[in-house]
């Protein structure tokens, strides 16, 4: 049964994690129950620490108040921007032309803790730190680290409700090509000068298996209900946001969904104050084939995606958003 949500259901991944085989099957059912209606869920026990956050925030922000001519040392078109800082304007989403009103920070797998025998590690560019904030390495590792734990456990639950091995995705996302996006949605001081049609976000897909949404500073994330209806996505300030990506959704045929959503301005007066977000983007390793499920295909439900791999899908969506040439 289609169930519309005023907003996304709040669970506790604690009673996945550690609670009995009720909590746990419960847990489960209702995961799957808002995966396959809305595509987002808020989680709270996640293992981020509330201190952790701070210090990563407290970090983003100092970084964001450089000059562009020192932000810009640190920006890789080369490697698609896929590591270090891309700067304002240079992303926008599939299908439009006009670049999101954001710049942004990306770091992904620390090549130190992959083993010299597993061959993905030639395939990842190296991290760059900004030399100005010596603390914001440390930080960001640690949260990279706790978020992809949180994501496994979340993909374990993925996997039963899918009746799928518990451990389905282990191996696919073992050093997976998972990035940490820390955002800086900047203050325009006089909208007049902006593109008519700029957002800060538009609304758009995510193109990984799922995403894990660490608390935004300020209002604006938008989902859109399947009736049509944007609703807001608040969380609490414990809790994660969780939400499947385009990735999830071509494996499972459409049975989990990949919601559209966005970020939209502020009121006008309120343009010239910054907007702070951090999500962490959960990819699998490139190799993963992301060929529909046997079990998500039947004649009410015919298979609707070309069998692709994960590195090749990427690549096809970092073109479409202007990030690879």
């Amino acid at each position: 049964m289609e169930i519309l949500f005023d907003e996304i259901p709040s669970l506790d991944l604690a009673d996945f994690t550690s609670g009995s085989p009720a909590q746990k099957a419960a847990f489960v059912q209702k995961l799957g129950e808002a995966y396959q209606n809305i595509g987002f869920v808020a989680i709270k026990n996640h293992g981020l620490s509330q201190d952790l956050q701070d210090r990563l925030y407290g970090s983003i922000k100092d970084f964001f108040k450089l000059p562009d001519t020192i932000k810009t040392n640190y920006e890789k078109p080369e490697i698609g921007f896929q590591r270090g800082y891309t700067g304002k304007g240079k992303e926008h989403a599939k299908g439009r032309n006009t670049g999101d009103l954001k710049e942004f920070y990306h770091v992904g797998q620390e090549l130190s803790r992959i083993p010299d025998s597993d061959p993905i590690k030639a395939e990842y560019p190296p991290n760059i730190w900004p030399s100005e904030l010596p603390e914001f390495q440390n930080d960001a590792n640690e949260a990279y680290r706790t978020l992809e734990s949180a994501g496994k456990a979340m993909l374990q639950a993925i996997a039963l409700s899918l009746d799928l091995d518990e451990n389905y995705f282990e191996d696919k996302v073992a050093h997976g090509n998972s990035i940490l996006r820390q955002i800086h949605y900047f203050p325009i001081e006089n909208p007049d000068e902006v593109p008519a049609d700029a957002v800060r976000a538009a609304e758009h897909g995510d193109i990984n298996l799922i995403t894990l949404l660490m608390g935004a500073s300020a209002d604006g994330l938008q989902v859109l209900r399947r009736d049509g209806k944007w609703i807001p996505i608040t969380a609490l300030p414990d809790q994660l946001v969780v939400n499947v990506g385009d990735m999830l959704e071509r494996l499972t045929n459409k049975k989990l969904k990949s919601t559209i959503h966005r970020v939209v301005n502020p009121p006008r007066e309120k343009m010239n104050t910054s907007r702070y977000s951090i999500p962490f983007f959960m990819h699998p390793r490139s190799e993963m084939d992301l060929t529909c499920l046997e079990s998500c295909v039947d004649t009410d439900h015919p298979k609707q995606f070309e069998d692709v791999s994960a590195g090749e899908f990427l690549e096809e969506r970092l073109r479409e958003l202007g990030l690879r040439k």
